[in-house]
């Protein structure tokens, strides 16, 4: 440890260096903040090397642009918005986009946890530190731009595996002082999405606003959902140099859950439910405020303020397999969680000049504050969405607070080192403070255990990016970042049937390194070809162990032990028109392909009598292959796309265990998948219809081993859309 904080001094001194060396040779510098003169295609760009005060050079990264795809945003459908992303591994949670599931190399993409997910900048996730589910995600239709940074990204956003996603909403239209967007979808099986959104300009202000309601029967018995969400943004001026900023979010949606099933009955029938009374609940509030002040041609300050006031509740049974396949009369499980939380963070981009070339340095503090309660019991019987304890005061499994907090120093610094060649450093110091306290109830002898527990811990994170231009148009990129996951609070305390958590879980350390190599070539090639690695160690996973009397077969989350992933991640898109020059008279014919080889082993068990267990055994969620590709037409105001994604079988747990009669784990079988967009535009007007899943294929992504199941959650069959929108 002594050599890492030495090291960092070391490097610090040496960004403090290059800025003395080259303070003095600083001009009038043009436009600070750099946007990649590459346009996107069919929805994909990638991040300048310093864009929104932000550094990505080496880094690999992608930029999604939803309103250039012909996909169906009306739900959010992340098979077709993240296509043209190697290597995504989606969680179905459910069909309407409402929880987003994604996770990359052989990572968990449950609710998305490994990615340090963001809204214009900030946090939206329950908590970023703690408990990092995120229940909320943004409507496509009111995004901009998805921004999403590899491993790498932990220097600057977190410091999580998987890295940045950020989602950026719109604007309004600079040029109107209102304009009116509206979008209205109906689809089979009771979809109904209704989204509406104004914007402009008026003066030095910038104002963009958008409601969404949604609502649906599902494509399984015992299927409902009911949303609202909005979202407001004010944008001022206030001097050619200061501009101010508020925006506030809502969201608030009610789904009934059919809940799981086992593989038999998967077989028998994947839309059958035998539950009827699993209720999920979500509320979201984010306040936010920022200031953006250009202290100088050459630097400029970004400071932004957030909050989230949220709770989520979930309330059924979850005893598997049902006796009588009815949950009339059974016990049902509540839990529910409230979160009361603040942060903040400051940005500092200084460009200056270094032997005649113009060089970028990025530094920041960020601060937050969490506040998270979570309470477990029995709930009221019956069958209706009840988010109420029985005795409010005293819960028969658990409540605990878990407060944490969270402070980061950071600084990144490209220089360029010759016309081609870019270097760029980075440093973050991290202190991270959890704490827990409250009681849990024995399940056997009903005592009142109180609990209380603290936890300290700082540490430095290191990581460097190396970019080299072969031409104006291609290049080579070469990143390695350290990481770092504290334990969960849903790791420390959880209760469901034959299922515990080991009471000393560590934290998750490791590192990513990327080497790759991207560009295009005129308006008709677009690629990127890279390999990576990734190191895991302590991972967290489930083991099966014997209970106290011997039994019972119990679950076990601990420590399981390291693991690595290696790969390789490609995408292409080639316009066959374009290449020939016919595209004036025929439109535009595209094809794209994203590929991602994943293998993802375990290396080391954490407890030697494991190792025959799972050393040398796929590591969970990490599907060997994951391919998306398909063909775009357009031509003038109309578009099409045929999309087919496959992915690989995958397992649930360390062991690789075949599936079990109840369902709870084994292998995710491989599944094949195709998907028809279309749509035409007029100029006020436009039309767009969908069909996924056009094969009308049975097949899942998750075994779920307490809510919303336990065992399979089958994802939907054959569906269709149509959406009529217009702007004026």
């Amino acid at each position: 440890m002594n050599r890492l904080y030495k090291n960092s001094c070391v490097l610090c001194g040496i960004f403090l260096l290059a800025h003395m060396a080259g303070a003095q040779d600083v001009k009038q510098l043009e436009e600070l903040q750099i946007r990649d003169a590459k346009t996107d295609v069919n929805g994909l760009r990638r991040l300048s090397d310093v864009e929104n005060m932000g550094i990505y050079a080496g880094k690999k990264n992608e930029v999604v642009v939803p309103d250039n795809l012909n996909a169906n945003l009306a739900t959010n459908n992340a098979r077709q918005i993240y296509s043209r992303v190697p290597g995504v591994n989606i969680i179905e949670n459910d069909s309407y986009g409402v929880q987003l599931g994604i996770a990359t190399r052989g990572l968990n993409p449950n609710r998305t946890t490994e990615f340090n997910s963001r809204q214009n900048g900030y946090d939206i996730s329950a908590d970023p530190i703690g408990y990092p589910e995120s229940y909320y995600t943004p409507p496509a239709e009111a995004i901009d731009r998805i921004e999403i940074v590899r491993g790498a990204a932990s220097l600057q956003y977190g410091t999580q595996f998987g890295g940045l996603l950020n989602f950026q909403f719109k604007k309004g239209n600079p040029d109107k002082k209102f304009e009116l967007d509206s979008r209205q979808t109906i689809g089979t099986y009771g979809v109904f999405n209704s989204f509406n959104a104004v914007g402009g300009q008026v003066g030095k202000v910038n104002y963009y606003a958008f409601y969404q309601h949604k609502q649906a029967d599902g494509w399984r018995s015992n299927t409902n959902l009911n949303l609202n969400a909005g979202y407001g943004a004010l944008t001022w001026q206030l001097t050619p140099k200061l501009k101010a900023g508020a925006e506030l979010t809502f969201m608030d949606y009610l789904m009934k859950q059919p809940g799981g099933l086992t593989d038999a009955q998967f077989e028998a029938d994947p839309q059958a439910s035998y539950r009827n009374g699993n209720w999920f609940k979500a509320q979201w509030t984010i306040p936010a405020a920022y200031l953006d002040y250009a202290l100088s041609e050459a630097t400029r300050l970004n400071v932004r303020a957030y909050g989230l006031i949220a709770g989520r509740g979930s309330v059924g049974n979850i005893i598997n397999p049902l006796r009588d396949k009815t949950d009339t009369t059974a016990r049902r499980q509540l839990s529910y969680d409230h979160y009361r939380n603040w942060g903040g963070e400051i940005r500092l981009l200084h460009r200056y000049r270094v032997a005649g070339k113009v060089s970028s340095m990025l530094a920041g503090a960020r601060y937050f504050q969490g506040h998270t309660r979570k309470k477990q019991g029995t709930g009221f019987t019956g069958k209706d969405a009840e988010f109420h304890f029985p005795d409010p005061g005293k819960v028969d499994e658990f409540d605990y607070l878990f407060p944490s907090h969270n402070a980061a120093l950071f600084i990144e610094n490209v220089l360029w080192l010759s016309g081609k060649w870019t270097v760029t450093p980075g440093f973050r110091m991290e202190y991270i403070n959890t704490n827990a306290r409250g009681y849990s109830i024995e399940e056997k002898t009903g005592a009142n255990v109180p609990g209380r527990q603290s936890k300290t811990r700082a540490f430095p994170l290191f990581g460097i990016g190396v970019n080299y231009a072969l031409t104006q148009k291609a290049e080579l990129y070469f990143n390695i970042s350290q990481n770092y996951s504290p334990v969960n609070f849903s790791d420390i305390q959880v209760r469901t049937p034959n299922f515990q958590v080991d009471p000393d879980l560590k934290d998750v350390t490791g590192f990513n390194a990327d080497l790759g190599f991207r560009g295009h070539h005129k308006d008709w090639l677009h690629f990127d070809l890279s390999a990576y690695y990734l190191d895991y160690n302590n991972r967290i996973g489930i083991i099966r162990k014997a209970s106290d009397d011997g039994l019972e077969v119990i679950r076990y989350r601990t420590n399981v032990g390291r693991s690595r992933s290696r790969g390789v991640e490609a995408y292409g898109e080639i316009n066959f028109f374009r290449l020939f020059a016919l595209h004036k008279e025929t439109g535009d014919l595209s094809l794209f392909a994203s590929i991602a080889y994943t293998d993802a082993q375990y290396t080391k068990a954490i407890n030697p009598l494991l190792t025959t267990l799972i050393v040398g055994r796929q590591v969970e969620f990490a599907p060997k292959l994951i391919t998306r590709a398909g063909i775009t037409y357009r031509r003038g105001r109309f578009g099409t796309t045929v999309q087919t994604a496959y992915t690989s079988m995958q397992y649930s747990d360390a062991y690789n265990s075949p599936h079990t009669a109840d369902g709870l784990v084994g292998e995710v079988p491989a599944y094949q998948l195709f998907d028809w967009t279309a749509n035409y535009r007029l100029s006020k007007f436009s039309i767009s219809m969908s069909v996924n899943n056009l094969l009308n294929k049975h097949y899942f992504t998750r075994r779920a081993l307490g809510f919303p199941g336990p065992g399979i959650i089958p994802s939907d069959g054959r569906t269709g859309y149509l959406s009529i929108g217009f702007r004026i």
